[in-house]
């Protein structure tokens, strides 16, 4: 399974949100220059992301956008699937019964079943939070032995 650039930018978006001070807006542009993104590119996603609730916005001179919950509420599964959609690695099981003609004689199946479960496994079990404080980890360690070079 490959992940859009689409879903990897919306995570680096919640990760620069989350690693704010409760109640601190960020703007696009500021997101855009720290993590290295088009501006562009991350305003095409924002809304999706304020639709569907994980981000507020707010007008005016201090707007910008914030999360609406902690970032111990938000898995990275919830951001990749309200970008992406389904994660699943074959189209066959994107429904909740799978729909396909072949499902009951396909060999593969369980195999593909295996592997979304395992993809789950990982996605659904990490939060904003914990990349908060990896990202909090790797920052003290660039800033300590190489000064910017990490």
């Amino acid at each position: 399974m490959k992940l859009s650039a689409k879903s990897r930018y919306a995570l680096h978006l919640m990760l620069e949100l989350a690693m704010q001070d409760e109640g601190v807006n960020l703007s696009v542009k500021t997101v855009a220059e720290n993590r290295g993104i088009s501006e562009k590119y991350l305003e095409q996603i924002i809304p999706v992301l304020v639709r569907s609730e994980l981000v507020h916005s707010v007008r005016g001179a201090r707007g910008g956008y914030r999360l609406v919950k902690s970032p111990e509420e938000y898995t990275v599964g919830l951001i990749l699937r309200t970008v992406e959609g389904s994660l699943s690695p074959v189209s066959c099981m994107d429904d909740e019964v799978n729909q396909c003609a072949r499902c009951k004689a396909c060999v593969t199946l369980d195999l593909w079943e295996q592997i979304d479960a395992a993809i789950g496994n990982i996605v659904d079990h990490v939060t904003l939070a914990d990349l908060v404080d990896k990202q909090r980890r790797l920052d003290a360690h660039c800033a300590a032995h190489v000064r910017g070079n990490c």
